[in-house]
């Protein structure tokens, strides 16, 4: 059997570019209902990772900041045994003193070891009560750790429960989108990817709905209506930039429901307009 001959994609006809293009589209949308039917998963994932990296962060900020406080108790303990030692080798020296200057002198140091016997205790209750609060903030960013780690666990394996789902429906319809691509001629495939990327649901082309576009709505004029069923040129929608294609030649079969709400509301101005008259 003689092996086909694939066509380049300048030679081919405006139907058969309309009829690729349509199919591409399609094949883009499905690819699209899979990432939604993935939400927000993959960004709560990550944001979750995120909050984890900072909270471990935290945490071992607080550790640090409790050592650096249990080092300062250690000093302030050391500082009140010193002076209080001071205080009583002065005390002591107090019954020996032979003139009035001594006892001043000695008088002095006394208060000066008390005063920073007083300091020291004040360091030391300040410390103590900072350690307690960083030991609740320890025990707080350690249970909200606890709380992240295991969302995340819940949302990864929802996360690759979908993807085990979906990744061969994907990866097929992914290289059937390359394959189509391939069909279409450079300068058609990036105006087509523009209009879809600038769409907000992603439709670059659209069918038409009796007499309106089926991607805005509006009004089609009979003219243009005759162009776009010749399938002789591309044609574009006037108001949203979007592709249109025959639905006939899209294999699409309108059902009597399938009429805009924008043209009905045109009949019933139109209507309106015929009364007054």
């Amino acid at each position: 059997m003689a092996k086909e001959t694939k066509k380049d994609p300048q030679e081919l006809t405006v139907e058969e570019k309309l009829k690729t293009l349509y199919q591409l589209q399609t094949t883009l949308s499905k690819i699209d209902e899979i990432k939604t039917l993935r939400g927000e998963l993959p960004l709560e994932v990550e944001d979750l990772e995120d909050e984890i990296v900072g909270l471990n962060t935290r945490i071992d900020k607080i550790k640090t900041d409790i050592q650096d406080l249990r080092r300062e108790l250690v000093a302030r303990k050391g500082d009140i045994e010193k002076a209080n030692t001071s205080i009583a080798k002065y005390k002591e020296q107090l019954d020996n003193v032979s003139n009035n200057r001594q006892y001043d002198l000695l008088s002095k140091e006394i208060e000066y070891q008390t005063l920073e016997v007083e300091l020291a205790e004040k360091k030391t209750r300040e410390a103590n009560e900072a350690l307690e609060a960083r030991q609740v903030d320890l025990a707080q960013a350690i249970k909200d750790l606890d709380e992240k780690n295991n969302d995340l666990i819940d949302k990864r394996a929802e996360l690759e429960e979908i993807i085990a789902e979906t990744k061969q429906e994907e990866e097929r319809l992914r290289e059937k989108s390359k394959e189509l691509e391939t069909k279409i001629e450079p300068r058609l495939l990036l105006s087509f990817k523009r209009i879809r990327k600038n769409s907000r649901n992603g439709l670059g082309i659209v069918y038409v709905q009796r007499d309106a576009c089926g991607g805005c709505f509006n009004h089609i004029p009979p003219q243009r209506q005759l162009d776009i069923k010749s399938h002789k040129k591309i044609i574009v929608c006037e108001y949203c930039g979007r592709i249109m294609i025959d639905p006939e030649l899209a294999g699409v079969t309108l059902t009597p429901k399938e009429a805009p709400k924008e043209r009905t509301r045109s009949r019933r101005r139109a209507k309106a307009e015929e009364e007054e008259a």
